[in-house]
């Protein structure tokens, strides 16, 4: 059916369709004009696809419009941005003049240039929606940040502003260092001797990742990596009741898939989780000053991860970002990305230093679980304890390793190795794809049908 045909099939007049079209930007090197006819078109566009019934209630006809608009649109702004990322950015930004979280700065775009990415009020009624029913806005957010990061001059001020400690972090600095203790309800942080102890705590839903959960450990890795009386920092999983794993530690369940199926997983979950909490781990903070094209200036201290039970999904990502990695003889390590239908974080990028590229292939598309104290297993391990509580002193025995000839020499060297391993510029690279491909994973009907099938998503209550 041609293009016009679809939306006069859906009910829409023939003169505002031909409106609507005619108002289609042309290609211009000129940003104020380009952005002024980019924003009324996508505006316009908009507008149209709100006056369709919600998805649940659409006949044929109307979804087949839904899907040609926001197809449409899509492609609109991938042309505007091709030509003008960092023009906008700079808008954003101030001229690269000060961080903007990638929160910020898509609500930031939204206002200054409507129709660019959604608005609030847009993103409030998606939340409110099931993953089967979501209209899919999202998306121009994934579209937006993969072309900003994939200007080596504004994703490497995006990323440096995500390694920037949070707001919130900065507020609880003088209580955590005064008490050691910051108890911030699903992650809970304690300083013991020179060892900062991160804990999640997600006990309904054996110490999975949500929208809950991700700003909380965020700010926890902020206060470990600020406090200067912390060397080192331990990430470990509290004790669960759930009728299985009663007493026992799980180090994590991976994604929520409970709250995903039912909307409660942002799409900025994805990109906030692994260019702020997940690379903190990796790279700590960043310097307060933006200074592209210099050796990274870092704060940042080694980790432990404490490996008990499982670590799935996101859980499983986090060993790929820590200095050791001690497991209990039996954790199941795996990526269930091949059965969810997303990407698993920057494992793409990062599991194939430790398997090897014919294992991580197998793993992340294939569904090859890990098995810690196996051969495969130990390629994701440091260190093998026995269940029953011998991890409490294999932790401290850790510490003290590593902790005993100085942190300068210790930071220095993990520095080296991951500029060697993972250049800043590669990792940008990285998120810039993954943040356009994970857009698309997240809205898409298979993963619903994953959830569905392979989890009963569907049946299970939040």
């Amino acid at each position: 059916m041609p293009d016009r045909a679809v939306l006069d099939a859906a009910g829409f007049s023939q003169s505002e369709v031909d409106d609507w079209l005619a108002g289609t930007p042309p290609e211009s090197d000129a940003f104020e004009a380009a952005s002024s006819a980019a924003c009324a078109h996508l505006t316009r566009g908009e507008e149209l696809h709100a006056r369709l019934p919600p998805r649940p209630r659409r006949t044929p006809a109307e979804a087949d419009a839904a899907a040609f608009l926001r197809t449409t649109l899509d492609a609109a702004r991938a042309r505007f941005l091709r030509a003008h990322a960092e023009a906008v950015y700079a808008t954003l930004t101030g001229d690269l003049g000060r961080p903007v979280r990638d929160e910020e700065l898509v609500h930031a775009a939204a206002e200054r240039f409507p129709g660019l990415t959604p608005t609030r009020a847009q993103l409030a009624a998606e939340r409110d929606r099931a993953l089967p029913e979501k209209e899919g806005v999202e998306i121009a957010q994934g579209l937006f940040l993969s072309f900003v990061l994939a200007s080596p001059r504004c994703g490497g001020h995006l990323v440096w502003s995500m390694l920037r400690p949070t707001e919130e972090a900065l507020a609880r600095l003088d209580e955590f260092r005064a008490t050691g203790v910051a108890d911030l309800g699903q992650t809970y942080l304690e300083r013991r001797g020179g060892a900062a102890h991160l804990e999640i705590r997600n006990d309904r839903h054996l110490n999975a990742e949500d929208c809950v959960t991700l700003p909380t450990t965020e700010v926890a890795v902020d206060l470990a990596l600020l406090d200067p009386a912390v060397e080192v920092g331990v990430v470990r999983g509290a004790v669960v009741s759930h009728p299985r794993y009663a007493g026992r530690r799980v180090f994590g369940a991976g994604l929520n898939l409970t709250h995903l199926y039912r909307g409660r997983i942002d799409y900025l979950f994805f990109v906030t989780r692994d260019l702020g909490y997940v690379n903190k781990l990796y790279r700590g903070l960043s310097a307060e000053e933006y200074r592209p094209g210099e050796p990274e200036e870092t704060t940042e201290k080694l980790w432990i991860a404490a490996v008990e039970t499982f670590a799935i999904g996101g859980a499983c990502q986090i060993l790929h970002t820590v200095d050791h990695v001690i497991a209990e003889r039996g954790s199941r390590l795996y990526l269930p990305a091949r059965k969810e239908g997303i990407l698993p974080g920057a494992s793409n990028l990062r599991l194939a230093r430790s398997v090897g590229d014919r294992l991580a292939r197998q793993a992340i598309l294939s569904g090859l679980e890990f098995e810690a104290g196996t051969p495969h297993g130990d390629l994701l391990c440091d260190e093998i304890v026995e269940p029953g509580g011998e991890m409490d002193e294999a932790v401290e025995r850790r510490v003290e390793a590593l902790t005993s000839s100085g942190l300068v020499n210790a930071a220095g060297n993990r520095r080296a190795l991951r500029v060697g391993a993972e250049p800043l510029d590669l990792f940008r690279q990285y998120m810039a794809t993954f943040c356009r491909e994970q857009a698309y994973c997240h809205l898409s009907p298979a993963l619903v049908r994953n959830l569905e099938t392979h989890w009963n998503a569907h049946e299970r209550q939040l």
